[in-house]
């Protein structure tokens, strides 16, 4: 068995050394980590959401504004003998804007900002572990098939050995024709069955290179020649608020809630402070005045001027026709809701983990039974083969041993992969991944 498993290899990486990757489960899953593409979407919402949260929290500070503006009027105005000049008129400004009060509005977007940044960590959690779970699946998986490849081709060899020993005795006139070509038949069905393995394993192999994002082409070899079976410690002992799946669901009910606040704030007085500074200037005015000896003398005038001003504001919803009664209710029932599919969900993943306890005992118990049919197979099989080679069984009894063993040999790969997969699923749905 461990020539054939050497010889696979070295083909494998002969046929494709520019192209092939040797990776074990840990390398599988960091691969798959560094380019899944929902992965790297959820780290960009988690940048978003932190910059929401950053907006959020400046509606607590002033805001400042500036203003210039400049006025050429043509032509110059001709007023009671006297004439406004205002070709290079100036005027500037600058503002000061604080909300004082704006019926827990900003508070509430403040919380719904916070709110967001912290599902936005645990969509991260909820999308890595299922990368990791994808990942360990697919590599696993490929290492059982694999085994079957080869499982499949040490079938192909034992029934190769039948044949030559059958032709020897069909030679010595021990056996009859019947007897070469019963192997014959039973070495093209075994052919047919290595050929579906194999398309398996380039199905399988594929998979894999779209999880850890390298071409579809490209070699996989696996470190692992067998499904290393790791059953997950204190099965049985977990906690639902544990997985991102639960605490998504609690913040969705939180911001429910807050929303609630930001849609009643909209129909709340509000009341704020103004603050500002302005000057204008180039304002020129000429014209002539009477001094008090009766003479008109010419006269001209630059004005200009500046100084600070203090507002408050207070704005008063007083009538919307019911406007506001019915968005605060509608926001309520958008929270009922969430309170309602929050309780239904956590039953929901409860008799999820539920199962995936149960899948772990029911894959522990089939792959016991695996292991004692592979372990009478080998048994058997040695002993038919001795006893064929001895003229002492018949090739019915030969051919029959050797499909059991091969049925057993498969039932004990496809449970060992199984129960990995169970493993690692149950690890996702308690949270521990």
């Amino acid at each position: 068995m461990i020539r054939h498993i050497t010889i696979y290899l070295a083909a494998l990486l002969c046929a494709s050394a520019a192209s092939a990757v040797t990776i074990d489960s840990r390398q599988c899953v960091e691969m798959a980590l560094e380019s899944n593409a929902d992965l790297r979407i959820a780290v960009n919402a988690r940048e978003q959401a932190s910059l929401q949260r950053g907006i959020a929290r400046t509606a607590y500070l002033p805001n400042f504004a500036g203003s210039a503006m400049g006025v050429s009027r043509m032509p110059d105005q001709e007023m009671m003998g006297m004439t406004l000049n205002m070709k290079a008129m100036w005027m500037a400004g600058i503002n000061l804007t604080q909300p004082v009060y704006a019926g827990g509005k900003i508070i509430a977007a403040n919380k719904l900002a916070s709110i967001g940044v912290k599902a936005s960590d645990q969509q991260i959690r909820m999308t890595r572990a299922e990368v990791i779970s994808n990942a360990q699946n697919a590599y696993w998986t490929y290492v059982a098939v694999l085994a079957k490849v080869r499982m499949m081709q040490s079938y192909v060899a034992q029934i190769d050995t039948a044949y030559s020993q059958t032709e020897s005795a069909l030679t010595a006139g021990m056996v009859t024709r019947n007897d070469l070509q019963r192997i014959e038949a039973r070495r093209a069905q075994v052919l047919y069955q290595l050929g579906q393995a194999e398309s398996g394993a380039n199905l399988s192999r594929m998979n894999l290179c779209h999880v850890i994002g390298v071409g579809s082409d490209t070699e996989i070899i696996p470190a692992d020649t067998e499904v290393e079976i790791e059953i997950p410690d204190n099965i049985g002992d977990y906690n639902l608020l544990d997985r991102p799946e639960v605490a998504l669901l609690h913040y969705d009910v939180d911001a429910k809630r807050q929303q609630i606040a930001v849609t009643r704030a909209d129909f709340l007085p509000s009341l704020g402070l103004m603050a500002g500074w302005s000057a204008y200037g180039n304002i020129r005015m000429s014209g002539y005045m009477q001094d008090a000896t009766g003479y008109y003398t010419p006269f001209s005038t630059n004005y200009r001027d500046h100084g600070w001003s203090i507002m408050a504001s207070l704005s008063v919803p007083i009538w919307h026709w019911g406007e506001g009664i019915k968005k605060v209710k509608h926001a309520r029932i958008e929270a009922d809701n969430a309170r309602i599919l929050l309780d239904d969900r956590i039953r929901m993943l409860d008799l999820e983990v539920h199962q995936a306890i149960s899948n772990v005992d029911t894959g522990q118990e089939l792959l016991r039974s695996a292991r004692v049919a592979m372990t009478a197979a080998d048994a058997t099989l040695a002993n038919i083969t001795q006893s064929y080679e001895l003229g002492l069984s018949p090739l019915t009894d030969l051919l029959d041993a050797q499909s059991q063993w091969q049925t057993a040999a498969s039932d004990l790969i496809e449970a060992s992969a199984q129960l990995r997969i169970y493993c690692v699923e149950y690890l996702r749905v308690t949270g521990r991944l």
